[in-house]
């Protein structure tokens, strides 16, 4: 009874920030202006495949430069004194305490025709290369503003891996490459999961970096959903709609990550 009692407060913030929301969202999507029940937003969501594919082909993209980065630097981290963990990891949040906008709006100055990268590349009698309004640059954006979401949980995971677990490996003879690919990666495939999750998600549904680096020319679903609700085509039971589609995807791909996560979760570590 206390138990219960003690979560009514999480059930009420729930309730309001999270449930009613959501239901909101899916009686929008299903009405149109004069509140009658209707397919027809669900149906005109068809139209934009090719900003949904983008959308997700960004995304993917950008959390598989996040891996690739932050897997290293993590595992790196992890097998530091401690000391110099807690230093690595400051750095790491560091970016986060500055405003999100801020830090697009200086990769804008960075990329930009005339900016700081191209007048270096000039000064070394190199020449200039359009970066600003690319996918590239979105992808950039992505990467740099979401990749510590990567770390982090990596980070977690590889430091709570047992040693005596990598030196029973070593000790029967495995080489460091069979250490990692048969033990410590297996181990840290929660991690993994985790981080791609956490960098997937949002980079899909972003609309700032694709707006302000991306120069309007990349449109991603977040901008089209931006778009119906606070642009001139002004229209919250299609925006509705859009994020219903967007939420059902990113919870399909969530499913899926989840279902490699058990199968490596409980064969991991073991030596083939």
């Amino acid at each position: 009874m206390k138990a219960k009692s003690a979560a009514a407060p999480y059930a009420v913030w729930m309730s309001i920030f999270i449930i009613v929301p959501m239901v909101l969202v899916v009686i929008f999507a299903f009405t149109d202006k004069n509140g009658t029940f209707t397919f027809k937003n669900i149906a005109e969501v068809g139209q934009y495949s090719n900003v949904f594919l983008r959308s997700i082909w960004l995304g993917a993209i950008a959390t598989v430069i996040s891996l690739a980065l932050g897997y290293p630097l993590a595992y790196i981290i992890s097998h530091i004194s401690a000391r110099r963990q807690n230093m690595m990891v400051m750095l790491v949040m560091l970016p986060m305490w500055m405003n999100f906008l801020l830090r697009t709006y200086a990769w804008m100055t960075l990329l930009e025709d005339n900016g700081i990268i191209n007048n270096l590349l000039a000064s070394f009698g190199m020449g200039k290369l359009h970066l600003i309004n690319t996918q590239g640059a979105v992808v950039l954006g992505m990467v740099y503003n979401y990749i510590p979401y990567m770390i982090l949980p990596l980070y977690s995971v590889l430091t709570k891996i047992d040693s005596s677990v990598v030196e029973a490996a070593q000790d029967l003879g495995a080489s460091q490459t069979k250490v990692f690919s048969k033990v410590i990666f297996p181990l840290s495939m929660p991690g993994v999961i985790s981080g791609i999750t956490m960098v997937f998600v949002p980079a899909v549904s972003t609309f700032i970096i694709s707006k302000m680096l991306g120069g309007g020319a990349n449109l991603m679903i977040g901008d089209l959903i931006d778009m119906q609700f606070l642009g001139s085509a002004y229209n919250p039971n299609l925006g509705s709609a859009i994020s219903l589609v967007l939420m059902v995807l990113i919870l399909i791909c969530m499913g899926i990550m989840n279902q490699f996560d058990d199968g490596e979760s409980n064969g991991g570590g073991m030596m083939i």
